[in-house]
C-alpha cells in the first residue's frame, strides 16, 4: 500500500506519468493515457495552434465508467483500510470517558469485558 505522500502529485508530474488522477478540492477525475497519438502535421499547418499547450481534441468523455469507478473505490479502500489500522491501537473517546467516570478499584460491569 502506497504512503499518501506517494499518492501526491504536482499538474506537471501528473502529465507525464500514465495514470487516473483526482483533485479533492475541485473533485475532478484527470486521466493520462499517452498510447494514442495524433499526427504532428495537423497542429504545423494551422497558425492558431502556434505556441499552444494544451488543444481540446472532443467535447466526448472516452472513458470506461464502470473502471474508472473501480478504480476510484479501490483507492478508497485502501485508503479507509490505512486510517482505521493506524487508529486500531488508539483509544476512543468513549472508552477514555468510561474509565473517567468509574470510580477507581470498581470492577466492570457484567458484559463490558
Amino acid at each position: 500500500m502506497a504512503a499518501p505522500e506517494k499518492s501526491l502529485y504536482e499538474v506537471e508530474e501528473m502529465l507525464n506519468q500514465p495514470g487516473t488522477y483526482f483533485n479533492p478540492q475541485s473533485e475532478v477525475v484527470v486521466i493520462v493515457d499517452d498510447s494514442a497519438s495524433i499526427d504532428q502535421e495537423v497542429f504545423d499547418d494551422l497558425e492558431g495552434y502556434e505556441g499552444a499547450g494544451w488543444v481540446r481534441v472532443s467535447d466526448e468523455v472516452p472513458v470506461d465508467e464502470d473502471g474508472r469507478d473501480s478504480a476510484l473505490e479501490a483507492f478508497e479502500t485502501r485508503s479507509q483500510s490505512r486510517v482505521l489500522a493506524e487508529g486500531a491501537l488508539e483509544a476512543s473517546d468513549d472508552d477514555l470517558e468510561e474509565a473517567e467516570e468509574r470510580p477507581q478499584g470498581t470492577p466492570l460491569d457484567e458484559g463490558e469485558e
